[in-house]
């Protein structure tokens, strides 16, 4: 920002110490004797694999999870937080990755949450519209006040909850991947908005996978593997590639795994004529054995819709062959608290049973032997590793999860709505190589990404999306970054 003097955080003293803490969920050693100090007025970023410790380790400074050994230290005053609560009324607030929006309540009344301002148990609207207004006026954030929260764009959403953390007198704020579900322009003015925040003095901990964001926003950065520290330094020294390498204990090889071409007379496995749906308009489009299509588009282009509007009804198109990766794993993909069992075999119980019960062994063994494909780390071995609840693995393998379930069904066609989201670089290649081998298998996949980067990378053709319509069919030497974002936006249409 021109004209603006940002202090030295070191010189401003450490807001938050770490001294040895370990955090351990069952057999699974999260945090492992992490010791690890944090700049009053910076942005400190934590990376690593999924994990690695980093979410949790958020979690324990904003109060979410207490630590089962060590120190925290705050303004150099031990702190002892059981509870959110006790977190706010120091001064930290956490904004988790799953944004924690009231729906039914208004913008105001979400930011101000607990502490509106009341005469006789009764809400004083009046004071709450100024209250809001100048708190969002002093951020420089335009936000509806009076609009539904359960209605707005996922980084209005994202923007409400850093209005509510700033409205409790934040003094530092926890970020786990804010910019996973954010489009590019609202990633540019979230990353302005955390300028913002630490020049004005306010610490900032992000919690991301992408480096570049963390290269660009970060004073310092920390790196995680294993759940320990291996290193903590200036951003300003480091690239991508340095901090792949510390995080993954080795140099990542090439991104995209190389695609098989799709033979000429491949059959259709999927098509679709004419189709219209809600946010979706008169769309045409066939996929073939071996073929990655991929779908591009802008957020509410109607990829998504067209996706759900395809894999309706559920149950009858898993019978004929086909399976779905949810764009939101939490949301619409796992039952958090069942049994990593019960969330991989769910749609292939009738593989698994006889006269209508489950036989357990055979089920066991199923998920076993397709979880052991797809390397899912559960944590230490023994029988009873399946029977943990879904929500305690990390993203990356909460995600593998999804397309164990998949595989298990052996469908004939794949529709992959976002399938990398809130994953680390590791586990993306993971990911990439298996949409690869099962396109080399003979699987038709659908590919449904916001990166287009990733599309380019794994699809053999490329549809663009745009107000509902396919505006674009591109492939080889067509398929780069500007046609795809030129057909989104329809830059052409402009043009002429």
């Amino acid at each position: 920002m021109a004209g603006l003097t940002v202090p030295d955080p070191v010189a401003r003293g450490a807001h938050v110490e770490l001294r040895e803490v370990s955090k351990s969920f069952g057999g699974v050693r999260a945090l492992e004797a992490v010791s690890l100090t944090i700049g009053r007025g910076s942005i400190h970023a934590l990376v690593g694999e999924n994990g690695a410790g980093k979410s949790t380790l958020g979690k324990i400074v904003s109060g979410v999870l207490p630590p089962d050994g060590g120190e925290l230290l705050i303004g150099g005053q031990p702190a002892h937080f059981h509870s959110p609560r006790a977190a706010i009324a120091a001064g930290i607030v956490g904004i988790a990755q799953e944004l924690s929006i009231v729906p039914a309540l208004s913008v105001a009344e979400n930011v101000f949450l607990g502490h509106e301002p009341r005469r006789a148990g009764f809400l004083r609207r009046r004071a709450l519209r100024e209250r809001y207004a100048e708190l969002a006026g002093r951020v420089g954030l335009e936000l509806d006040g009076d609009a539904d929260a359960g209605r707005l764009r996922t980084a209005d959403q994202q923007k409400t909850e850093i209005l509510r953390a700033l409205g409790r007198d934040a003094g530092l704020i926890v970020m786990d991947e804010p910019t996973a579900a954010l489009s590019r322009p609202d990633v540019l003015t979230l990353h302005e908005i955390v300028r913002r925040l630490a020049a004005a003095g306010t610490t900032v901990v992000l919690v991301s996978h992408f480096l570049g964001e963390v290269l660009e926003l970060a004073d310092e950065i920390t790196v995680l593997r294993d759940g320990r520290v291996v290193q903590t330094t200036a951003a300003a020294g480091q690239s991508e590639d340095s901090l792949l390498r510390a995080m993954l204990g080795r140099p990542l090889s090439a991104t995209f795994p190389d695609r098989e071409p799709v033979a000429p007379s491949a059959p259709a496995v999927l098509s679709v004529a004419g189709l219209t749906a809600p946010g979706v308009s008169d769309v045409s489009l066939t996929v073939r054995a071996g073929e990655i299509v991929g779908l591009a588009g802008l957020i509410g282009a109607g990829r998504t819709e067209l996706a759900r509007a395809i894999f309706q009804p559920p149950h009858a198109r898993l019978r004929s062959g086909m399976a779905m990766i949810p764009e939101s794993r939490k949301e619409q993909g796992l039952l958090l608290r069942r049994s990593v069992t019960e969330n991989v075999s769910l749609a292939s119980l009738a593989r698994v049973s006889r006269a209508g019960l489950v036989r357990r062994q055979a089920e066991r063994g199923a998920v076993e032997q397709v979880l052991r494909r797809l390397d899912v780390r559960i944590g230490v071995p023994g029988a009873g590793r399946l029977a943990g609840p879904a929500g305690a693995l990390s993203g990356g393998n909460q995600q593998k999860l999804l397309f164990a379930r998949m595989l298990l069904a052996t469908p004939r066609v794949l529709i992959a709505d976002e399938p990398t989201r809130g994953v680390d670089v590791g586990a993306k290649r993971a990911i990439y190589e298996l949409i690869a081998s099962l396109a080399a298998d003979g699987m038709g996949v659908l590919l449904i990404s916001s990166d287009v980067e990733e599309v380019l990378g794994l699809a053999h053709r490329v549809l663009v999306m745009r107000a509902g319509r396919i505006v674009a069919e591109l492939s080889g030497e067509q398929a780069t970054e500007a046609q795809v974002l030129g057909a989104a936006f329809g830059s052409a249409e402009r043009s002429a």
